[in-house]
C-alpha cells in the first residue's frame, strides 16, 4: 500500500457558496457566480497553483511578471530553486492549468491531482486586488518550504495590478481573441481570420492588408462577423485562396482609443505533386554506404516523409539503415538482402491528408559471394564470410569534421551524425566542458540523432559525435549558437488611475539580439502623436504624473529583433469611481480544520480603496497571529480551528465612500481513509478485492472514485464497486497497476494507492538467431520475453520442416529457464525452422517468431519404419501397414519402402515390392495363415538397416460350428451347457453367442442372448419355469462374423399331477400326499357302500356305529342312510402360471381324463401314479381359469 503524497483538501479557501437571497441559508443556493475573473492563486504544500492564460482579462504576461518577481525573492533565499516559466496549456474544456514549482523548475501535475481538479468550480467574482476563491487540493501534510511561501506572496501581489474594470464601466478596447502569428489555412475551406475585442463603448474593427487599409465593402466574398472584427473570406461561388495571402492587423476602437492585433500571416497550405522521373537501379558493391536521397516536393506546412516499398510494406529500419532527418535514406553499407525490395520514398501533407509516392529505387548489389544462405548471414562474422572488407568509419551526414548550428531559445535543437563503415559503426554523443543535459536530452534514430529540448542560452556550446568500430573511430564536432526571439520580462499593463494620480507603463524583453522597443498609442507611433504634457518617455517605461481624463488611450509596445517581435496592448483609463463590492453578499465559506486558508473581498474602486476586515463585529482590525492581511486585502488563516468559525466583514474605502460584504466562515472535519488498499499478488482468474474504508463530516457527501494507472477506472461486468471496496473477478494480465482510492467531498479529499501484480504466462521470446551451424548441429540464441511477474521455468523448442508437413510444428527439446541459448541436434536432409516457447506456473507464452531456415546434408535412412502389421481385410487377402518415418528420419529426398513377404515355415522365396505410401495390399492367399513381413527404408542415399520379420495373417472367414454342443438338466432348478472349439476357426476367435428361449407348447418365452469369451466352453442356465422346456443356439465368432449355429433342446420334465401350482401351501408335496391319502380313504369308503347298495339299497347303520345318532343327521325312517346324489359332486381344479408368460396345462393324469383305467398305484409319499389304457380328449385351458373335473364318485359309477 502507498498512500500518495496528494493528500489534499479541495483548496486553502475551501468551497465557496453563494447566498440566498435571504440571508445566509445556502442550502439552496450553490450555483457558481457569474462573475468574470482576473486570476487565481493558491499554494498548498507542494506547489503553486496557477490560472490559466485561457482566462477572460488575464494576458499571458501577468504569470511570467509574478513568477519573475517570485524568481528574484527565491533568488535571495537560501535552498531556493531555480523557478523557470512554466509551460502554457490552452484548453477549450477547463479554465485551469496546474503546475508544481519544483527544484528542476514549473512541471505540471500528475493526472491524478489533474482530474480531481477539473470538477472543482469557480464560484467567486474578480476584482482589484481580490482573487478567485476556488477549490485546491492539499498535496501534503508537512510544511511548506520558504521558497513556496514566498512564490505563494508575490502570486497575491502580483494580481493587484491585473486589473479587471466591470463591464458597466467606460473604458478603451481590450483585444480577447486572434488568429496566431503564422497563419496557414486549407485551400478546401473558406477563410476565418479570427479578432474579438471588448470595450465600453462596444468597439468598431477595420482590418490592413500588408500595411494598408482593407476595403471589406468592395469585395463580395469578404465579410465581418456581427459585433466582432473576425474575417470570413467565402469561396464557394469561386476565387482563389492563393489571392489573399498576406499580412493582416485588426484594430478595434472606441471613444477613448484603439487596440490593435498581432500582425497575422496568411499562408495557404500547398501539397504539390511530385516530379515524374525514371529512376535506373543503383548498382552498389557489398559493404558499400548508399544513400537514397528523397527530395520531396516544398510544402506548406512541411511533409512528413516515410520509407516503404511498392507493395507498401514499411522498410525495416536499424542502426545499419535508417532514415536521416532530411529524409534520405542511408545505408552504413549494403548487403545482399538489400536486393529483396525496392525503396519508395513518401510524403504524408497534413492540410490535405494525402501521401504521394516517389518512384521506387530498385539495387543492384555486386557481391563476391551470390548466395545468401542463412549460414552466411548468422555467421558471427558475416562481413569476412562473404569476402566484405572492413572499413573504419565515415560520416555520411554531414561531411567533414565541423559544422555549425543555429536555434532559436524555446525550440528543440535536433543534431544529426550519420556514419558509414564495416561494420556498422556505433554512435554516442558527448558535449564539451561538461555533460549533457540529462532532463531534456534523449537520443532517437538508433543514437544517431541527439534532442535537446525547450533549448535555453546554458544549452550553446560544442557538441560531438563519436562514430567507431573495431577498425577505429571518427568524431566530427557541431558548434551549437542560441539566439532568441523577444521574450517578455515584463509586459505592460493596463493601468487604472483617479484624476490626478501619477502611473506608468513599463516594456520590458530580452532577446538575442538585443530587441528593440517602439511605443505608438491607439496604433500610431508615439513620435506622431498629439503632444501630452503629463506624459513622459523614458526609453521602455512612459511616466504619466498628475493624469487627467483626457488622459485616457492605448498604448502598444512593439519589441522586435532579426528573429520575432512581440505587440503588447495597455489602456490607460482615468475614474472617478467610489468602492464597490464584485461579490454577492453574505457568501458561505466552507473550509477544513487544520489547513490554511484565505478569505477574498472583492472590490473596485478608484482611487484604489484601502480594505480592512472585522470578525463578528467586533471593532479590532484583523492583523497578527493566526491572521495576515495582504495589501490586496486578502485576508490569511494561517491554520483553519474551530474557533474560526464566525462571520468576517471587509470594508472597502476611498475619498468617494466606502463598501463593505460579509463571509461566513464553516469549519468541517478532514477526509481520511483509515482502512487503505494493500499490495497485492494474484494469478490470472482469481478474484481480489481492494478495501478502502473512509471517514469524512457527516455533513458532507462522500464520493469515492477509484483510478488505475491514475487514469479513471472504468467499472466494467468483471468489477463490482462497494461503498469500501472494489472488487476483480476474473482476474487478466490487462488488470495489473496501481489502484488509487480516492475519497472526496466538496471540499476535500484523500488517496491511497495499491499496486496489484498479475501473474501471467511469458511474453514471447523473440529474436532468435542460429549460430554455431554445423552439419548435425546448430546452437539457438533467443532474447526471452517479460515473465509476468511468474518466473519462467522452462523453454520448448519446436521446429517445422517444408517437405513432408510443411506447416506443422514438432516439440524438438525442452531447456531450463535459466538459458537462452541451446545447441540443437539435427536431423539429415531437413529444412529446419525452429520457435521458443515460454513457460512458466501459469501458462505458456505465444510461440515466438520462427527464425532463418537452415537445411542439413542427406544420409541413408538410419532407422526402419514402425508399427508394422499385416492383416486382412478380405478372406483372401493381407493388408501390410506401417507407420512412414517422419522429415527427421528420412534423412534424405524419395523417401521408399522396400516390402517383403512369405508364407511362415515354408522356407519359400521371399516376395517384394517398393512403396512410396504406407500400406501395400497381397492378393490371392490362403484364409488366415501367417506370413513373415518385412519393411525397409530407403532413399536417394541408401538403404536404411536390415528390419526384423512380423508376423503378420491372411484373411479371416467364418469360423465352423461348436462342436459336441450338450445340454444335460440335473434338476428342476439348472440346465449344463458344454461345447467343444469348431473344428475350424478361420481367423481369430473372438468368443462365442448363445441364444436361448423358453417354450411350453406353442407358449415361446422372451429369446435371451449371451456373449463368451473364446476360452469359455461352458454355461448354467437358471431355470425359472421349472414346466417349460429350453431351446439353445450356438454359435463361434471371428472379426469376419458368427458362423455356422448348432441347436439343441433342453430335456422334457418328468410327468406329474398338480392340482394347484400357486406359490402356496397346496403345492407342498407333503400336502399334496396328505390329500392323496384322504381321497383314497374316501374312495375305498365309497366303493364298500356303492356294493352294499348294490346288494340291498339301504342297511341299518346304527349297528354299526359305537355312538347314537343325532336328530338331525339324515336317514330314513328304518333308521338308514340314504345316499343320494351330491355326493357325486365334481371336483374343482385351477391353473396357475408359472413365470408369468407360460400357463400351465390341465394335469396329464388327471382321474377325469380317463374314462377307464387299469390299475392304480401309490407311490411311497402317498401320492398317486395313475396309468390308464384309454384317456379321454380334452380341451387346453388358458390362464388361472378354471376347469370342472369328474369326480371320483362318478368314476365309480362308471366303472360299476
Amino acid at each position: 500500500m502507498r498512500r500518495l503524497a496528494a493528500r489534499g483538501a479541495a483548496g486553502d479557501a475551501g468551497e465557496v457558496v453563494a447566498p440566498a437571497a435571504d440571508g445566509w441559508d445556502s442550502a439552496q443556493a450553490r450555483s457558481p457566480s457569474p462573475w468574470r475573473l482576473i486570476g487565481l492563486c493558491a499554494i498548498w504544500d507542494t506547489g503553486v497553483f496557477l490560472p490559466s492564460a485561457a482566462w477572460n482579462g488575464v494576458s499571458s504576461g501577468v504569470e511570467r511578471r509574478r513568477l519573475n518577481e517570485a524568481k528574484k525573492v527565491s533568488r535571495r533565499m537560501p535552498l531556493s530553486p531555480r523557478i523557470s516559466h512554466p509551460p502554457r496549456k490552452q484548453s477549450l474544456e477547463s479554465s485551469y492549468i496546474f503546475y508544481t514549482l519544483s527544484q528542476g523548475g514549473w512541471e505540471m501535475l500528475s493526472s491524478v491531482q489533474e482530474i480531481q481538479l477539473k470538477r472543482f468550480e469557480v464560484t467567486r467574482p474578480r476584482g482589484l486586488g481580490n482573487k478567485e476563491r476556488g477549490r485546491v487540493p492539499r498535496m501534503a501534510r508537512q510544511p511548506a518550504p520558504p521558497w513556496v511561501h514566498a512564490a505563494f506572496l508575490f502570486c497575491l501581489l502580483g494580481l493587484g495590478g491585473a486589473i479587471e474594470i466591470p463591464m458597466d464601466l467606460t473604458q478603451p478596447p481590450t483585444i480577447t481573441k486572434q488568429s496566431v502569428k503564422d497563419h496557414i489555412v486549407d485551400p478546401r475551406d473558406n477563410i476565418l481570420i479570427e479578432c474579438e475585442a471588448k470595450g465600453n463603448p462596444a468597439p468598431s474593427f477595420h482590418w490592413t492588408r500588408n500595411s494598408r487599409f482593407f476595403n471589406i465593402a468592395k469585395d463580395p466574398r469578404v465579410s465581418m462577423r456581427r459585433r466582432s472584427g473576425t474575417l470570413v473570406i467565402d469561396f464557394r461561388s469561386g476565387g482563389r485562396p492563393e489571392e489573399y495571402e498576406g499580412e493582416y492587423q485588426c484594430f478595434a476602437r472606441n471613444k477613448f482609443g484603439t487596440a490593435l492585433s498581432n500582425r497575422i500571416r496568411l499562408q495557404v497550405s500547398k501539397s504539390p505533386l511530385w516530379p515524374k522521373e525514371n529512376l535506373d537501379p543503383v548498382v552498389v558493391q557489398e559493404g558499400a554506404p548508399l544513400t537514397l536521397q528523397c527530395n520531396p516536393p516544398p510544402g506548406l506546412p512541411s511533409p512528413v516523409i516515410f520509407w516503404m516499398s511498392s507493395s507498401m510494406e514499411p522498410i525495416a529500419q536499424d542502426k545499419r539503415v535508417s532514415q536521416g532527418h532530411n529524409g534520405d535514406l542511408y545505408f552504413s553499407n549494403v548487403m545482399l538482402q538489400d536486393m529483396q525490395t525496392d525503396y519508395s520514398c513518401n510524403a504524408r501533407f497534413h492540410f490535405t491528408h494525402t501521401i504521394q509516392q516517389k518512384n521506387p529505387f530498385t539495387l543492384k548489389v555486386l557481391t563476391n559471394h551470390p548466395y545468401n544462405d542463412s549460414s552466411l548471414r548468422n555467421h558471427p562474422d558475416m562481413y569476412s564470410a562473404r569476402g566484405v572488407a572492413e572499413r573504419t568509419p565515415s560520416f555520411m551526414y554531414p561531411q567533414g569534421t565541423a559544422s555549425s548550428q543555429m536555434v532559436l531559445r524555446g525550440m528543440d535543437l535536433l543534431l544529426e551524425c550519420i556514419a558509414s563503415g564495416v561494420p556498422t559503426p556505433d554512435i554516442a554523443w558527448y558535449k564539451k566542458g561538461g555533460d549533457l543535459p540529462s532532463d531534456k536530452a534523449k537520443f532517437e534514430n538508433f543514437n544517431k540523432a541527439l534532442r535537446i529540448t525547450n533549448v535555453s542560452e546554458e544549452d550553446s556550446g560544442e557538441y560531438f559525435c563519436l562514430a567507431s568500430n573495431k577498425m577505429g573511430s571518427i568524431r566530427h564536432t557541431i558548434s551549437v549558437r542560441v539566439k532568441a526571439a523577444p521574450y517578455w520580462l515584463d509586459e505592460p499593463k493596463n493601468l487604472i488611475l483617479a484624476p490626478g494620480e501619477d502611473g506608468r507603463l513599463v516594456c520590458r524583453a530580452n532577446g538575442n539580439p538585443k530587441p528593440t522597443v517602439q511605443w505608438m498609442v491607439n496604433g500610431e507611433p508615439l513620435q506622431s502623436a498629439p503632444p501630452n504634457p503629463n506624459r513622459e518617455v523614458a526609453g521602455d517605461t512612459i511616466i504619466f504624473r498628475d493624469t487627467q481624463i483626457s488622459s485616457r488611450a492605448v498604448y502598444q509596445c512593439n519589441t522586435s529583433n532579426e528573429h520575432g517581435y512581440l505587440l503588447a496592448n495597455a489602456f490607460v483609463s482615468v475614474l472617478d469611481v467610489p468602492p464597490r463590492m464584485l461579490s454577492p453578499r453574505n457568501q458561505l465559506i466552507r473550509v477544513i480544520l487544520y489547513n490554511r486558508t484565505r478569505l477574498d473581498c472583492p472590490f473596485f474602486g478608484s482611487p484604489i480603496p484601502t480594505l480592512r476586515w472585522f470578525k463578528n463585529g467586533q471593532g479590532s482590525n484583523l492583523d497578527g497571529g493566526n491572521y495576515h492581511v495582504y495589501e490586496n486585502g486578502s485576508l490569511e488563516i494561517k491554520m483553519i480551528r474551530k474557533e474560526d468559525q464566525g462571520i468576517y466583514t471587509c470594508v472597502a474605502t476611498n475619498i468617494l465612500g466606502k463598501a463593505e460584504n460579509q463571509v461566513r466562515l464553516e469549519v468541517k472535519d478532514p477526509t481520511r481513509i483509515y482502512r487503505m488498499p494493500e499490495d497485492q499478488v494474484a494469478k490470472r482468474g482469481t478474484t481480489v478485492q481492494l478495501e478502502c474504508r473512509v471517514k469524512h463530516d457527516p455533513s458532507l457527501k462522500l464520493t469515492v472514485s477509484w483510478l488505475k494507472d491514475d487514469e479513471p477506472l472504468y467499472i466494467g461486468n468483471r468489477m463490482k464497486r462497494e461503498d469500501d471496496s472494489l472488487t476483480i473477478f476474473g482476474v487478466a494480465e490487462r488488470d495489473q497497476g496501481s489502484y488509487t482510492c480516492v475519497a472526496s467531498t466538496e471540499l476535500d479529499q484523500d488517496l491511497a494507492k495499491a499496486y496489484l501484480t498479475v501473474l501471467g504466462r511469458p511474453d514471447r521470446p523473440r529474436d532468435l538467431e542460429l549460430t554455431d551451424l554445423a552439419e548435425r548441429s546448430v546452437r539457438l540464441t533467443w532474447i526471452p520475453g517479460d515473465d509476468n511477474n511468474s518466473p519462467i521455468t522452462d523453454y520448448v523448442v519446436q521446429f517445422e520442416e517444408d517437405q513432408f508437413q510443411p506447416g506443422v510444428w514438432h516439440d524438438h527439446s525442452k531447456y531450463p529457464g535459466s538459458v537462452n541459448s541451446a545447441v540443437l541436434r539435427l536431423s539429415p536432409y531437413v529444412n529446419y525452422q525452429f520457435r521458443v516457447i515460454a513457460i512458466n506456473e501459469v501458462g505458456s507464452s505465444h510461440p515466438s517468431l520462427p527464425s532463418e531456415r537452415y537445411r542439413t546434408s542427406g544420409a541413408p535412412p538410419e532407422s526402419n519404419p514402425g508399427d508394422v502389421k499385416g492383416e486382412g481385410t478380405r478372406k483372401n487377402n493381407m493388408e501390410i501397414t506401417w507407420t512412414p518415418m517422419n522429415a527427421t528420419s528420412a534423412f534424405g529426398p524419395n523417401l521408399r519402402y522396400i516390402v517383403k513377404w512369405r508364407r511362415r515355415e515354408t522356407r519359400e522365396a521371399w516376395n517384394n515390392v517398393t512403396v512410396w505410401g504406407s500400406r501395400y495390399v497381397v492378393g490371392q492367399t490362403p484364409v488366415y495363415v501367417p506370413y513373415e513381413i518385412r519393411v525397409q527404408a530407403e532413399n536417394d542415399f541408401g538403404k536404411g538397416p536390415e528390419p526384423e520379420s512380423v508376423i503378420g495373417y491372411s484373411g479371416e472367414d467364418l469360423p465352423s460350428a461348436p462342436r459336441r454342443f450338450r445340454v444335460r438338466q440335473p434338476n428342476l432348478e439348472t440346465i449344463n451347457l458344454e461345447w467343444d472349439h469348431p473344428e475350424h476357426p478361420n481367423g481369430i476367435m473372438l468368443g462365442y453367442t448363445l441364444k436361448y428361449v423358453a417354450f411350453n407348447g406353442t407358449k415361446v418365452g422372451k429369446q435371451i442372448v449371451e456373449n463368451f469369451s473364446p476360452n469359455q466352453t461352458k454355461f448354467t442356465v437358471q431355470r425359472t419355469d421349472p414346466v417349460s422346456r429350453y431351446r439353445f443356439t450356438l454359435s463361434a465368432r471371428t472379426q469376419v462374423g458368427s458362423g455356422e449355429a448348432v441347436t439343441e433342446e433342453s430335456p422334457a420334465p418328468p410327468n406329474e399331477a398338480y392340482t394347484n401350482n400357486q406359490a402356496d401351501i397346496a403345492t407342498q408335496g407333503w400336502f399334496i400326499g396328505l390329500m392323496c391319502a384322504i381321497a383314497l380313504l374316501v374312495l375305498i369308503l365309497l366303493i364298500v357302500c356303492f356294493i352294499k347298495r348294490s346288494r340291498g339299497g339301504k342297511y341299518p347303520v346304527r349297528e354299526k356305529k359305537d355312538v347314537p345318532l343325532g336328530p338331525e343327521d339324515p336317514k330314513e325312517e328304518d333308521g338308514s342312510f340314504d345316499y343320494s346324489d351330491e355326493d357325486n359332486k365334481p371336483l374343482q381344479g385351477s391353473q396357475t402360471s408359472l413365470d408369468g408368460t407360460i400357463k400351465q396345462q390341465e394335469s396329464d393324469d388327471s382321474l377325469v381324463d380317463y374314462g377307464e383305467g387299469g390299475e392304480g398305484q401309490f407311490n411311497e409319499d402317498g401320492s398317486f401314479i395313475g396309468q390308464y389304457t384309454v384317456k379321454k380328449d380334452k380341451d387346453e385351458t388358458e390362464g388361472n381359469e378354471s376347469s370342472e373335473a369328474t369326480s371320483p364318485v362318478n368314476a365309480i359309477y362308471s366303472l360299476a
